[in-house]
């Protein structure tokens, strides 16, 4: 085969036999490959056995159903293989997902067909059966831990009637059910909560809020069962869940509901619905909650911390504070920024009550800061077009300023766009080594950004380290940046004789270290009589 066409072709007439098989052979060679190619992860064997045996809206399933896996792959003329050392099975090739990938029209309705299966699965009797309590024998029920973890992914990709039919007899039960545990045993593992045990529950709202399917989502919000508020071992209540991942239109529902706290904090890290959904990228999700009503907490005349007693009473606990900030004391526009999320950073910057300066608790990093040491070119740009954006702020643990990080990052065009401002200042020492801007950038070898400083005309290219006592020439030197080396040298306010703390000069560094070229250019200067010195 010598191209995608020929083995298109040739996957076309492998399939067309599977169909022509005899009929129950033909519906088990399909079903195999609709399960391989749309399952969220790769499926052990006894997984997929079991997800072919499974009648839809079946009570139990009977294990004289349950296919062998060689009369699987019989059925699948040779497309599908067992991996023996993950013992899963895939396909032959990866060029196979693409092929049935691009052929919808082979599976029928791939993605509602397993979320049906997957919860027909869940709603036997004996896997209700199955104490949610103690520790789970999987050789019984092998199919459990992927129908809990993957049945709301596949039925928010494609919703049907029946799916939701048997999700609600699912939830309505969900808080002793064995897939709770099982579904919160994965997120936790996942998402490594300090939190190792099932004390809290994990509702039936938590579950749909996390999986985001706003069909359901409504249903049981109607029910009224379950607090909207409640928290999950994770201290996550579901309208966090909702906002972290994004989901839309179930945030929309949640934030509806009369009894909603939009500006409840999780207590693992202390961080709002707004807060998740700024700093993973929701932007939608921003804007709903940016619509809401808001306190601002200058005009009660208290902090924030005080206030919701009395927004309570103003308006019914429908208030959302966009400046909250979670224990680390990070700011919804501090992740955003930190993450690069340019359109929530602009919407935040928009409202008058957002603080831009903001730092956190824990190492003092502000929006530009977080920004910056993540190299956010547009996100830097946003904030520093901000008048009311201290640019020379430095974070409270090394002591570096945004300019200071961005040189010794090497992120050029977010030192362009600092030095733009006139306020900036850019001989601001770091406190962990007492390193300038300069000193950074001739020491990493960030040339480009070494005549972006050298373009300055208060930047002084003298200014020794605290700790060491190097200047820029030294570090320069002492690397081997030439080119930057070169640069301080054609200057006439340059020092090619300054020693560090330990007598070393730029020439005694270049030449322990070797680097001869850098070498001839100081042998090259003399003294001028001026008593600067300039190269002959």
């Amino acid at each position: 085969m010598k191209n995608g066409l020929d083995l298109g072709g040739a996957y076309g007439a492998t399939l067309g036999r599977i169909k022509a098989q005899d009929g129950e052979k033909a519906r088990l060679g399909i079903a195999v490959l609709m399960w391989i190619t749309h399952s969220r992860r790769p499926l052990k064997v006894d997984e997929l056995c079991h997800a072919i045996a499974i009648r839809i809206g079946s009570n139990d399933l009977d294990n004289d159903d349950i296919p062998t896996i060689s009369a699987l792959l019989d059925c699948c003329q040779g497309l599908i293989t067992v991996d023996k050392g993950a013992s899963t099975v895939r396909l032959i090739h990866s060029t196979l997902q693409e092929h049935l990938c691009t052929h919808p029209d082979l599976f029928d309705r791939a993605h509602s067909t397993m979320a049906e299966t997957c919860l027909t699965y869940l709603n036997f009797q004996q896997v209700k059966d199955l104490p949610a309590g103690s520790p789970h024998d999987p050789r019984g029920t092998p199919f459990l831990e992927y129908c809990s973890l993957y049945w709301g992914t596949h039925m928010r990709m494609e919703l049907s009637d029946q799916a939701k039919t048997f999700a609600l007899q699912l939830l309505c039960r969900f808080d002793s059910h064995i897939s709770a545990k099982t579904l919160w045993k994965s997120i936790n593992d996942g998402l490594r909560f300090d939190c190792h045990s099932f004390n809290k529950p994990f509702s039936a709202m938590h579950c749909i809020s996390y999986f985001g399917i706003p069909e359901v989502t409504n249903t049981l919000i109607k029910m009224k069962r379950w607090d909207v508020n409640q928290r999950d071992g994770a201290g996550m209540a579901p309208l966090i869940w909702a906002a972290r991942h994004g989901h839309e239109e179930v945030v929309r529902l949640l934030l509806q509901e009369r009894r909603i706290q939009p500006d409840q904090e999780d207590t693992s890290s202390g961080r709002t619905a707004l807060s998740w959904a700024a700093g993973n990228g929701h932007e939608g999700v921003v804007r709903l909650f940016l619509g809401r009503r808001f306190v601002n907490p200058g005009s009660i005349g208290r902090r924030w911390g005080e206030a919701p007693r009395l927004a309570s009473l103003l308006f019914g606990r429908r208030y959302v504070n966009p400046d909250s900030s979670s224990e680390s004391c990070r700011t919804p526009l501090s992740w955003a920024a930190g993450n690069g999320h340019e359109g929530i950073v602009k919407l935040l910057l928009g409202r008058g009550d957002v603080n831009p300066n903001t730092p956190d608790t824990k190492y003092g990093l502000t929006p530009l800061l977080l920004a910056t040491q993540n190299s956010h070119q547009g996100v830097v740009e946003l904030l520093i077009a901000r008048k009311d954006v201290n640019p020379n702020i430095p974070d409270t643990r090394y002591g570096g300023t945004p300019l200071s990080w961005a040189a010794e990052y090497g992120h050029e065009g977010i030192v362009k766009l600092l030095l733009a401002r006139k306020d900036v200042n850019p001989n601001i020492p770091d406190t962990r080594y007492g390193h300038t801007p300069f000193s950074w950038a001739a020491k990493y070898g960030h040339e480009g950004i070494v005549k972006l400083l050298l373009a300055r005309e208060e930047v002084n290219p003298n200014i020794p380290d605290a700790k060491y006592g190097g200047t820029p020439l030294s570090w320069a030197a002492e690397y081997g940046h030439e080119g930057i080396a070169k640069l301080l040298l054609g200057r006439g306010d340059v020092h090619p004789d300054s020693s560090t703390k330990s007598g070393q000069t730029p020439l005694t560094l270049a030449s322990v270290n070797r680097h001869h070229r850098i070498v001839e250019l100081l042998l090259a200067c003399i003294p001028h009589a001026s008593g600067n010195w300039v190269p002959s």
